[in-house]
């Protein structure tokens, strides 16, 4: 028998005994209303205003994202000290994790309204630098959006069989850490190369990666910045935040219409939003609820849904690391 969920200080802190789902007494039935329809999505015009794409926003987010990446960059080699570059290793963690949600932004054709120029930023600055291929993420995503945890969730193995133990999640995380999971990640891009299909997406990373390889050597005059400073974060520290990340969203829930059954809600702040959630991503729920709101009005939208009294301080987790403390037990 599963039992219910215990809590901390305004905010549930784990499901059922058997998942992470939260028991239908904290999902209540509130919808529609005359600003949201049952479904969740607000109605118009509010919906209308909630979907607005800011393009002219988004280029200086984008051009942001790079002069940091770029400043950082010239900062340690300009340092040129072993703590400098260590700073430089931890820090491309968390730039990972930007291009990889602007990219998503863009595979949901948020980023700009030109979809043209929403696909050749997406694909060339975001994703091919991150090592995303851009069109084959766009079509699994989708099928993530249109049933989570279904017959085609690409992700399932990130999501399933939450909680578990705390050994084995900490296990899950040291492959992370020492690349293993990056390796895996790697592989299937480097044998794409023996294929027609494969060169075609492949080949736009493996170009990308070559050209920042090209260019960070020359500027830093050090052939082992890449592969230590840019591919080595990439395959380690990213693969960490990325699972932390995909585990506060969906870990442990299940096959259901109702969001609040596929989605988790974690309490946003400053310190998840630098390192694991930037863009307004740590806003999942509302972002499943509606995949077409762009990140910027992702808050808006959220408390939309408060006030309505579809999301609760019941199925709210007060923290990451509580969300993280009920998802690996004993």
């Amino acid at each position: 028998m599963e039992t219910a969920p215990p809590t901390d200080s305004g905010g549930a802190t784990a499901g059922p005994v058997h998942s992470m789902v939260p028991p239908a007494s904290a999902l209540p039935d509130v919808l529609p209303t005359d600003r949201l329809a049952a479904s969740g999505k607000a109605k118009p015009p509010l919906r209308d205003d909630l979907r607005r794409v800011a393009s002219y926003r988004n280029i200086g987010t984008v051009m942001g994202l790079w002069a940091v990446i770029v400043g950082a960059w010239v900062a340690a080699f300009w340092w040129d000290a072993p703590v400098g570059f260590a700073a430089l290793f931890v820090f491309m963690g968390p730039m990972f994790a930007r291009l990889a949600i602007l990219a998503h932004e863009a595979a949901h054709r948020l980023l700009f309204r030109n979809r043209q120029a929403n696909d050749v930023v997406g694909n060339w600055l975001l994703a091919c630098p991150g090592f995303v291929p851009f069109s084959l993420y766009r079509r699994s995503h989708f099928a993530h959006h249109r049933d989570e945890f279904g017959p085609d969730e690409p992700d399932i193995a990130l999501y399933a069989g939450y909680p578990i133990s705390r050994a084995s999640l900490r296990r899950k995380l040291t492959r992370d850490a020492l690349g293993s999971s990056g390796w895996k990640n790697l592989k299937p891009l480097l044998r794409s190369m023996r294929s027609a299909e494969g060169r075609r997406i492949g080949g736009s990373i493996l170009g990308v990666q070559a050209a920042i390889w090209v260019v960070t050597a020359l500027a830093t005059g050090a052939w082992w910045a890449y592969p230590v400073l840019w591919l080595g974060p990439w395959m380690t520290l990213w693969r960490v935040l990325n699972r932390l990340r995909a585990i506060a969203e969906h870990g442990g829930m299940e096959r259901s219409k109702d969001r609040r059954r596929t989605t988790h809600h974690i309490h946003q702040s400053r310190t998840a939003d630098c390192w694991i959630t930037p863009y307004n991503t740590g806003w999942h729920l509302a972002h499943h609820t509606d995949m077409g709101v762009p990140w910027r009005n992702l808050p808006r939208y959220h408390a939309e849904l408060e006030a309505a009294g579809w999301i609760t301080p019941e199925i709210t987790y007060p923290s990451y690391r509580a969300f993280w403390k009920a998802a690996s037990t004993g």
